[in-house]
């Protein structure tokens, strides 16, 4: 038997939490737990794990948080406690899918506690804010959002359908998610950044690593990519990383879409995984479609690399600041870390010819690197391009020792 978790507001969606729970019933191989984790008001309908266990998860109580009279508190203290009663749940067993219904608030209720959850645990949510930016919901994990196409009030005609649609899904997918999944031989797993501009490179990086048993997860570095990578990292699932494309770095710098935040590059060094890194696409910030570049940027050199995105080439300036940042990343790692330099160009295109060939902003990256590198960082200068074979089978070899070592030595070439 899979158990699907219900986790919501009962005080203002009780009604249709009942009507999920009748519909999941329908399919025989399925129990259901409701959680609920409103405030405002009695709820509509009863919980397996009521709303002041979850409070108390939190350290806190119903009657502070009405009392406090402050929503966003409110919601942030519940999610708080929805997270540890989930991961609790399925710790213990009792969860195989977890299934939620919201607009703004309720939606980021329920994923901050289905971001509690490892990766491959079946999570949908239905909500109101599912047509539009589901990044701050969906984070970097696993989170399926379905749009409810009208509000979540009531059940008619369309809700009903569509939360009909929903219980057969997570029932679904909680059914096969408690099966056991096909045993793949027990590969390492090593996690591998890749931009279009660096895909000769990571490709062959791949093919070398499974060519030699490994199995390869590679990430699109566009700010969840990496966020997810380093998810993986954080939940000890990887062996290794190959982080080939540091280019969310550029975008957290200097303003783009694709920012991971300012702690990408960090998660590995602080688990001590082994890691090889480059410098992928540090020339270029990314933006939408040419006319949603920030008016600042306007007379910058830019790059339309599709319809929906709008390359800017990083100046010197600040890819000076980059090497710092890297270097001082790279400096408070705790574990193995290899730093491999392409000389002849970050990108595809800013090798000598194209569209960024920039060499004094690629000289102010790589001088300002060099000069604050701690001695725990092993260098390889080489004078390829990032995408050259020659760079990517180096890469990928690094790292195969390493992880078969767990050991790195300081090296300058």
């Amino acid at each position: 038997m899979a158990t699907v978790v219900l986790l919501g507001t009962l005080d203002t969606k009780g009604r249709e939490y009942a009507y999920l729970r009748d519909e999941i019933g329908k399919h025989s191989d399925c129990d259901v737990i409701i959680v609920d984790a409103g405030v405002l008001s009695e709820p509509q309908t009863a919980a397996d794990i009521p709303r002041d266990d979850v409070a108390a998860a939190a350290g806190t109580t119903i009657d502070q948080l009405v009392a406090a009279n402050d929503r966003g508190a409110a919601v942030e203290a519940m999610a708080k406690g929805a997270s540890k009663i989930v991961a609790k749940l399925f710790e213990d067993g009792l969860l195989q899918g977890v299934l939620g219904l919201g607009g703004t608030g309720g939606s980021s209720l329920v994923t901050h506690a289905m971001q509690a959850l490892p990766v491959g645990v079946p999570k949908l949510m239905v909500s109101t804010v599912a047509s539009g930016d589901t990044r701050p919901y969906v984070g970097a994990v696993d989170i399926t959002m379905m749009y409810s196409v009208v509000d979540i009030a009531g059940i008619n005609q369309v809700s009903g359908r569509i939360l009909s649609n929903a219980a057969a899904a997570i029932a679904g997918m909680a059914s096969a998610y408690a099966r056991p999944f096909p045993d793949t031989g027990a590969k390492p797993l090593v996690g591998a950044t890749m931009f279009g501009v660096t895909t000769p490179c990571v490709t062959r990086a791949r093919e070398l690593l499974e060519e030699q048993g490994y199995e390869v997860l590679v990430f699109h570095a566009t700010g969840a990519g990496g966020q997810s990578m380093e998810a993986l990292v954080e939940g000890g699932f990887l062996a290794g990383v190959l982080d080939i494309t540091t280019t969310e770095l550029a975008d957290d710098l200097v303003g783009g879409v694709f920012s991971a935040g300012p702690d990408r590059l960090e998660i590995a060094g602080q688990k001590g995984l082994p890691q090889v890194v480059s410098l992928g696409a540090l020339d270029m910030v990314n933006f939408g479609p040419m006319d949603t570049v920030p008016e600042k940027f306007r007379d910058r050199t830019l790059y339309v690399h599709n319809p929906t995105t709008t390359l800017m080439r990083t100046t010197p300036e600040e890819c000076a600041e980059l090497g710092r940042r890297i270097a001082a990343k790279l400096n408070a790692a705790k574990g193995p870390v290899v730093l491999y330099i392409p000389r002849a160009g970050v990108s595809a295109i800013a090798t000598e010819g194209g569209a960024f060939y920039d060499p004094e902003a690629d000289q102010a990256l790589i001088d300002n690197l060099l000069a604050n590198l701690g001695e725990n960082v092993e260098v390889h200068d080489l004078d390829y391009d990032i995408n050259d074979v020659h760079f990517a089978e180096a890469m990928a070899s690094r790292l195969m020792e390493l992880v078969t070592s767990g050991e790195g030595t300081v090296q300058q070439e």
